[in-house]
């Protein structure tokens, strides 16, 4: 899916060294779980969130001390960009700008008075820091919590629009803005609202998703129906868990949408029936741990692993090269043609070597 086609338009805001919104790519965060005033920890787990492919990593900085790790971690090779959430206190903000972060995330509405919001906005302005407005319903203002009765879809988007406005009062318009909630059909509905009535990119995620199958799943279902109706433009699959996996997961989500534009190997596979003869699901399970050894892809590639003749030949067909089972054993095909007959204890093998031959 070609995603700018049906993608609503944004402003394009430079975050570091990428860009959230208009024509750039849809990027994946994540957030780092360590007591922030451990630095060596904090940077440590910086460098595995970069290594694992998170295009924006947050970190919490729950006082002034903990401005110290900015520090730290800018002093060192970390090429990804930075984020700092902050709550309560405008001064951590203003120190972190600073120290050289790469954009703030705060809510207007806790962080004080419409003086201290200008005084961030200023300082984040000055250096050409963005700010992130992050809105979710624990953090709803009580006017707006009684005005709905709930942190409804209507309540997070007016938080969100308002404080938007409180920025853009202070000549501030470098804003990318969050608005998330525990129930996926609440932030579904409120980042619609909100994607019709101004054109700042939005970060989307489901908050407090959970953890393992059920968060991602709750994660996935929000986000991807916001994504296939052109809305979104960074994500965070939130989940108590690895922070590893939230960047993992993201960027299979974005593959399993074809948004993602970047080389990797895309496996098909039938979930098997009564007339699957070969045991495919142990096929694709060492399938997919070896093909995790590939590197230098210079293109995606689709590969079919598929287990009988009913669907398997035609989907196989479409594929760059895939398989489709028989009785203890397969057909090889390559871009449509069948090449060979092979067994089925050599399907495995068969399949490695004909992606890195294609690869090259």
């Amino acid at each position: 899916m070609n995603y700018n086609e049906i993608r609503r338009k944004t402003k394009k805001i430079k975050v570091g060294n990428t860009f959230i919104g208009g024509d750039s790519e849809v990027s994946v965060q994540t957030m780092t779980n360590t007591d922030t005033h451990d630095k060596e920890a904090t940077l440590n787990q910086v460098k595995e969130l970069e290594k694992a492919g998170a295009d924006i990593i947050r970190i919490a900085l729950p006082d002034i001390k903990s401005v110290e790790t900015i520090y730290f971690i800018k002093e060192n090779d970390i090429k990804t960009p930075i984020v700092a959430d902050i709550h309560f206190d405008y001064k951590i903000a203003i120190e972190a700008v600073a120290a050289g972060i790469d954009k703030i995330r705060i809510n207007p509405g806790n962080i004080g008075n419409d003086e201290k919001v200008k005084l961030v906005a200023d300082s984040c302005k000055k250096v050409g820091v963005p700010i992130r407005i992050g809105v979710n319903s624990g953090s709803l203002e009580s006017l707006i919590l009684e005005k709905y009765g709930a942190p409804t879809a209507e309540a997070l988007a007016e938080s969100a629009l308002y404080h938007a406005a409180l920025l853009e009062k202070y000549d501030f318009d470098d804003i990318v803005i969050s608005i998330k909630s525990s129930h996926a059909d609440i932030m579904k509905k409120a980042c619609e609202i909100v994607s019709s009535k101004c054109d700042y990119p939005l970060h989307i995620g489901v908050t407090e998703a959970g953890r393992g199958n059920s968060g991602l799943i709750k994660s996935s279902a929000g986000m991807g129906s916001l994504l296939l109706s052109g809305i979104g433009d960074t994500i965070r699959i939130s989940l108590t868990d690895n922070p590893v996996n939230e960047v993992l997961y993201g960027k299979e989500l974005l593959r399993s949408l074809e948004i993602a534009n970047e080389n990797y190997i895309n496996i098909i596979s039938c979930p098997t029936c009564g007339r699957t003869k070969i045991d495919l699901i142990k096929i694709c399970e060492k399938l997919e741990n070896r093909l995790k050894t590939i590197e230098g892809l210079d293109r995606k590639i689709t590969v079919a692993v598929m287990g009988c003749a009913v669907n398997g030949p035609g989907e196989a067909r479409e594929a760059d090269i895939g398989v489709a089972g028989g009785e203890h054993e397969a057909l090889l095909f390559r871009h449509g043609k069948i090449i060979r007959k092979i067994r089925e204890e050599d399907v495995e093998n068969e399949l490695l070597e004909e992606i890195k031959r294609i690869s090259k």
